[in-house]
């Protein structure tokens, strides 16, 4: 038995379906009572309604966590599955995030328990890419990784997150160590398979989880962007003190709340590319990959991940490719690689 915690967010909810109409019956969990019990209803599952200080896991193997955001989220639940000796997975892309879950291997291994962050679009793909590039360069010392969403849409899950680190800027690793720097400080064209397009630097989580998973210690994620997307999220840089305050955040996360997310015929049909390269100072390897829609992806291979953890799981803290190999993505309906 598995809790669904967060199972009333878009996210949540996407993956809830898919799993009932897979046949299995997961406990849906979360704060929001009237939501989950009204989903849980509908879908013949058990409900299970607590806030984040008071957790119940009891009876479950594993919880997959999709509450966000997840800087406030993840530690508290965490340490409930620490406690109580239950496996945890979430869908996390926040940087302070993943830094925060890897560095409690030690415990999850002396616990037996498996920690396993960014188990959906974020970060999977790119985490395998980065892998895969590794082990065709060994000795690589800089590793870039971007991806691209023609017409790309966010949940309000997923905005409030992006408005809750707004503050931070971006950020990238030096000499294995992670290192802020401005919004989109770096722009540079990416040959994608679909098309040569430009791209921005982004905090991205691979700047955490991507030094775990290959040892490379110098890494930049890049997201495809308008020349005028560019521009004004230059701009956005020096409104970023504004935009920061306590306050400001809040109106913005209202606003958050309105935003639909991607309709079922966009995460049917539409694709993300991706693009990755490493090099050692005088050579380089590159490689694409196409993976379906981001949230698409996301509800596959978080069900995936989280049947792979119930299977044969093993104790401590794992980025994907790390937890569960560079083949687990062939797996994901969808995925094509070009190792060429």
């Amino acid at each position: 038995m598995w809790i669904l915690y967060g199972a009333n967010g878009y996210t949540g909810e996407l993956i809830a379906r898919e799993a009932v109409r897979r046949g299995d019956r997961p406990i849906l969990a979360g704060r929001n009572a009237a939501k989950i019990e009204a989903l849980a209803r509908e879908l013949g599952c058990e409900s299970r309604v607590f806030d984040l200080d008071d957790i119940d896991l009891s009876g479950a193997s594993a919880v997959l966590h999709c509450a966000g955001p997840f800087t406030h989220t993840s530690a508290p639940m965490v340490r409930a599955c620490l406690a109580q000796r239950v496996q945890y997975l979430d869908i996390t892309g926040e940087i302070s995030v993943f830094e925060s879950v890897l560095a409690q291997n030690a415990a999850a291994k002396e616990r037996g328990v498996m920690l396993v962050p960014g188990s959906g679009f974020d970060v999977v793909p790119t985490d395998t890419l980065a892998a895969l590039l590794k082990a065709r360069m060994p000795d690589a010392t800089d590793l870039r990784l971007a991806f691209y969403s023609p017409g790309g849409e966010v949940s309000r899950g997923t905005l409030k997150t992006m408005i809750e680190g707004i503050g931070e800027g971006g950020a990238v690793r030096r000499d294995g160590k992670i290192v802020r720097v401005p919004l989109g400080y770096d722009v540079r064209e990416i040959p994608f398979s679909c098309g040569k397009r430009m791209a921005m630097s982004i905090p991205w989580g691979d700047v955490s989880t991507a030094y775990y998973s290959t040892g490379i210690p110098n890494i930049t994620v890049y997201n495809a962007a308008s020349p005028r997307a560019i521009k004004r999220v230059r701009l956005v840089q020096k409104l970023l003190p504004i935009l920061g305050l306590r306050p400001v955040k809040r109106l913005l996360q209202m606003f958050a709340e309105r935003t639909p997310g991607p309709s079922e015929e966009r995460r049917q049909t539409a694709k993300t590319f991706l693009w990755g390269e490493v090099s050692n100072g005088s050579q380089s390897v590159s490689m694409t990959m196409t993976t379906p829609e981001g949230y698409e992806f996301t509800v596959l291979a978080a069900l995936a991940a989280l049947k792979r953890v119930l299977q044969d799981p093993k104790p401590g803290a794992f980025t994907p490719s790390l937890a569960f190999d560079t083949d687990f993505i062939r797996t994901i309906s969808g995925v094509t690689i070009d190792e060429s």
